[in-house]
């Protein structure tokens, strides 16, 4: 696991995703934006961070919309357990 994959001690941040994907995929434009805050108070908030991921790459290019999801976790393989509880993933082609 690179350093990159290794999440802070306080847990996973958008900075540390926006790395792991820049590492990992092909990617014209990369947005991560941290939505815990909309999801204080309920059980989720608890047990990990809520993001929303905007890609747009050639890595995409040819794939269908559950293989560019799939694409996408297995880049965040090592990180998806350290503390995101939910991903949105939006990911263009090119």
């Amino acid at each position: 696991m690179s350093a990159v994959n290794t999440p802070p001690s306080g847990g996973v941040t958008a900075a540390l995703v926006e790395a792991t994907l820049r590492e990992a995929l092909a990617l014209e434009s990369i947005e991560v934006t941290d939505d815990s805050h909309l999801h204080a108070g309920h059980a989720g908030a608890r047990e990990g961070r809520h993001f929303s991921v905007h890609l747009r790459g050639s890595c995409f290019n040819g794939l269908s919309h559950v293989q560019r999801h799939r694409l996408v976790y297995d880049a965040l393989r090592h990180v998806i357990p350290q503390g995101i509880h939910a991903l949105a993933i939006k990911a263009e082609a090119l």
